[in-house]
């Protein structure tokens, strides 16, 4: 089975849901009146979705070291190939009571004009891009030059920092607070995400403040309760496209790659293999046999950035298993499945894995990884006939 939503309507509703919670009455809510200890901005283009998720949990860290409010930039689409709002699929009310923020594109239409107006735009970067240039060059290729274009900024001047963006060590946040002083640079907005990728392990938990919308809870409950008939699953994440099997063959007796810290980090020794990256469908058939077994749930499913080759899986995991996947490419819809799956098996390199491993973390909900080693054999569990949905 595969879903049949018509993808078309899905965005228009989702667009209409984003411009509706950017235009709503601000009222005399502080948040969207000037921050005297200053902005923090930047171009979340260093990557797709998943990468683009665990850079916003450091920069919402960085911008509260520095008691500056974070402008939430709109993610950028590589499938649409646009700014989509922070609001299009995620709640902005848990970020902000977490944390003083406003949506990138509230500061640029309310703020901006006055007190961030062209002629005075800075940008900032750690360094020079290139040995011999003279700037940060804010909006040089691709995506940097479209997501800037889209929200209308051009950038006057800009300025090499050359100071860390891990402000846990307090002579870094003394050098922030010291060199880059709010009354001086009221607006820092960066070249790239002001944050260490992948998101360092004490930042993780911010995860629990970014909430998917209404909107697209509801589409993910009409998959499971139409498609999927509302039954318990086991959702796996298979990241096996071309260009994941490049980067994979640069893993061999690393200790690190990627997002391997979220399941080698407790590992002593631990050293990123093929399995960890690429594991072969055999061993990923098996690991789904187990998982089965182990729970006796039989539905399954599939998010992968390849068709996953749905008959030669069912072949490998016998016919007992009902296999399940989005018919249309809509991975943001693929990670609201995974988030809410009783079980899941997810890619310990991939960042988008992680975006899942963290919310399911948020919710006290099991995961694992293919390959993972030192992984513990779990008891058979008693599945209830209510899933997390």
């Amino acid at each position: 089975p595969t879903m049949t939503f018509p993808l078309a309507l899905v965005f228009a509703a989702v667009a209409a849901v984003s411009v509706g919670a950017t235009e709503e009455s601000q009222g005399d809510n502080p948040l969207y009146q000037w921050d005297p200890h200053g902005y923090v901005l930047y171009c979340p283009c260093m990557g797709r979705f998943g990468n683009q998720a665990s850079h916003f949990l450091g920069s919402l860290a960085f911008a509260k070291r520095l008691n500056r409010t974070l402008a939430i930039p709109p993610w950028r689409s590589y499938v649409s190939k646009r700014n989509v709002p922070f609001t299009e699929w995620f709640q902005l009310e848990p970020v902000q009571s977490h944390y003083k923020s406003i949506p990138l594109e509230v500061f640029i239409e309310q703020l901006a004009p006055k007190r961030w107006p062209p002629g005075e735009r800075v940008g900032y970067c750690y360094r020079p891009p290139t040995p011999d240039s003279e700037d940060c060059q804010m909006k040089a290729g691709n995506p940097f030059g479209p997501f800037w274009d889209d929200l209308g900024v051009e950038f006057d001047r800009s300025e090499f920092t050359g100071l860390s963006y891990d402000l846990s060590n307090d002579y870094f946040l003394k050098q922030w607070m010291e060199n880059y002083p709010p009354d001086k640079h009221p607006v820092l907005v960066f070249k790239g995400a002001p944050a260490r990728f992948p998101v360092l392990k004490e930042h993780r938990h911010l995860h629990k403040y970014v909430k998917w919308n209404d909107h697209m809870v509801r589409l993910a409950e009409e998959f499971f309760s139409g498609t999927m008939g509302g039954q318990p699953y086991i959702a796996v994440h298979m990241r096996i496209g071309s260009d994941w099997v490049r980067a994979c063959e640069h893993v061999t007796d690393r200790k690190d790659f990627m997002e391997s810290p979220q399941c080698l980090e407790d590992v002593p020794g631990a050293l990123v293999t093929q399995d960890l990256c690429l594991p072969s469908r055999d061993l990923m058939a098996r690991h789904i046999r187990s998982l089965v077994k182990r729970t006796g749930i039989t539905s399954l499913f599939i998010a992968s950035d390849k068709d996953p080759d749905v008959p030669d899986l069912q072949r490998r995991v016998g016919t007992k298993v009902q296999i399940y996947r989005l018919s249309s490419d809509f991975p943001q819809l693929d990670l609201v499945l995974l988030g809410r799956a009783n079980h899941f098996i997810g890619n310990c390199v991939s960042s988008f894995t992680a975006f899942a491993k963290r919310e399911r973390d948020a919710n006290g909900m099991p995961s694992e990884f293919w390959g993972q080693p030192n992984l513990k054999s779990e008891q058979p569990t008693e599945t209830s006939s209510k899933s997390e949905l």
